[in-house]
């Protein structure tokens, strides 16, 4: 039974007031290929754009009618025409930015800032930390939540059309392009890929007990990293157990070999199941990610389908909640407190990983205590 999904909650919710001035921090693909096309397809009102490269700055201006550019986003910050800044710069950039955005807070009230949240956990509670005192809002492009498939699921799962959840899984065969400011980092796929598969399973069912997390370097990846295939195991309080594959070496697939890429995942629970794909290794094409169900009140697989991809389209998510959690003055879906339990849950990946043993996450949370 395919169709489009009309009893399924898969789209955000759009503020009222989509003028709030947007002042962008980067021009490299994210901003130029996914945000700014997003936000003019919502509608949204970027005025003011700065990156490292001022030249490439301005063509992305140009690009998307945004009407300034800066020589660098110092100069960006003292617009009094922004009122939300969209930081889309390496993680080790972020605490430096956020730094300088809470100066401002005179007239900016709200950040969106790129996935992950600074370098390590240390750095996301920093971050929070600035903008809380700030009185700044703060959210995270975590924005695999608002892919469609994934957001239809979590409403299949809030109505109880699953039934209690026994087992979930992820599974990644993927090859990410890495950006040249990953070389030095000396890591990639925790912190890069499998955040987004860490925050979907957390938005789909909360939060884990503890995780077991083991990882080996991609043979593909030249530069130095400990993380390039990782497995690891959520263990949950009420005994669901959830486990993640993230292939990014996928066998010799750019040496030769056949490929065999996609993202699928798989939800068991007591009277229902549901199996789907992510359409995002396809990019550039548009390819839609699925969701088929079957719940035990028919032995059937429901199929529903829609237009709209992760990649650019589902960007309009996490700046559409900023901007609706300002204009109510609520707590955005994706606000900084709740993205540092999904940094908490990356950490103690590698905590796990480092020290092969199950990690429990009030292990880390409890070490940003004073």
């Amino acid at each position: 039974m395919a169709g489009v999904p009309t009893d399924l909650e898969y789209l955000p919710r759009l503020p009222r007031d989509k003028s709030p001035g947007i002042g962008c921090i980067g021009a490299g693909f994210i901003m130029a290929d996914c945000h700014l096309v997003a936000y003019r397809q919502a509608g949204f009102s970027p005025v003011a754009i700065a990156a490292r490269d001022p030249a490439r700055a301005a063509a992305v201006a140009h690009r998307h009618q945004i009407p300034r550019t800066y020589a660098n986003y110092r100069e960006l910050l003292d617009d009094p025409a922004v009122s939300v800044v969209d930081i889309a710069v390496p993680p080790d950039v972020q605490l430096e930015v956020v730094q300088e955005v809470v100066r401002h807070a005179n007239h900016i009230r709200g950040v969106l800032a790129q996935k992950p949240l600074g370098v390590n956990f240390a750095q996301a509670c920093e971050i929070v930390r600035l903008c809380r005192d700030a009185g700044i809002t703060l959210s995270v492009n975590q924005n695999m939540r608002y892919d469609q498939s994934v957001r239809a699921c979590k409403s299949l799962l809030n109505r109880g059309d699953l039934g209690e959840p026994v087992l979930a899984t992820i599974d990644m065969r993927a090859i990410p392009h890495w950006m040249p400011w990953q070389q030095h980092q000396g890591w990639v796929t925790l912190r890069i890929m499998s955040i987004h598969h860490l925050d979907t399973l957390r938005f789909w069912f909360g939060d884990p007990v503890r995780v077991f997390a083991s990882v080996r370097p991609d043979p593909r990846t030249k530069f130095p990293h400990d993380d390039g295939i990782c497995l690891y195991i959520l263990e949950y309080a009420n005994g669901l157990r959830a486990m993640s594959c993230d292939d990014v070496w996928t066998g010799p697939a750019k040496e030769g070999a056949a490929s065999d890429i996609g993202i699928r995942y798989r939800i068991e629970g007591m009277t229902g199941m549901a199996r789907g794909t992510i359409g995002w290794p396809s990019y550039p094409e548009r390819t839609p990610s699925t969701l088929d169900y079957t719940t035990t009140a028919a032995s059937i697989w429901h199929q529903p389908r829609w237009n709209e991809v992760w990649f650019p389209d589902a960007f309009v998510g996490p700046m559409a909640q900023l901007l609706c959690a300002m204009e109510d003055n609520s707590t955005p879906e994706i606000s900084g407190d709740d993205n540092l339990r999904t940094m908490a849950l990356v950490e103690a990946c590698y905590q796990s990983a480092r020290e092969h043993r199950a990690v429990e996450i009030a292990e880390v949370l409890e070490s940003s205590r004073p």
